[in-house]
C-alpha cells in the first residue's frame, strides 16, 4: 500500500533525527485540549466539514508520531 509506504518513510525519518527528543516529544497543552474538545463535539453534536478535517490530522499526525516513538526505541535499543 502506497500511503503505508509513505508513512514508513515519515516514520523513519523522525525517529532517525534525534530519538531521544522524539521519545521525549508531547503535544503542547493547547493542542490536546483541542484535540479533546473535538472528539467530545464529535461525541455529542458532530463536527462540521473543518473541524472533522482538523480532527482526521490530529489522529493521521498521533500515528505517525506513535510509530516513530516506536522506531526510535528500536533505535536506542540496538
Amino acid at each position: 500500500m502506497v500511503a503505508s509506504a509513505i508513512f514508513d518513510e515519515i516514520v523513519d525519518f523522525i525517529a532517525a533525527q534525534n530519538p531521544e527528543r522524539v521519545l521525549a516529544f508531547k503535544a503542547s497543552e493547547k493542542a490536546s485540549q483541542r484535540y479533546e474538545f473535538l472528539v467530545q463535539k464529535e461525541k455529542t453534536e458532530g463536527l462540521d466539514a473543518a473541524e472533522k478535517e482538523e480532527l482526521e490530522n490530529f489522529e493521521i499526525l498521533e500515528r505517525i508520531m506513535r510509530r516513530a516513538k516506536a522506531k526510535a526505541r528500536l533505535l536506542l535499543a540496538a
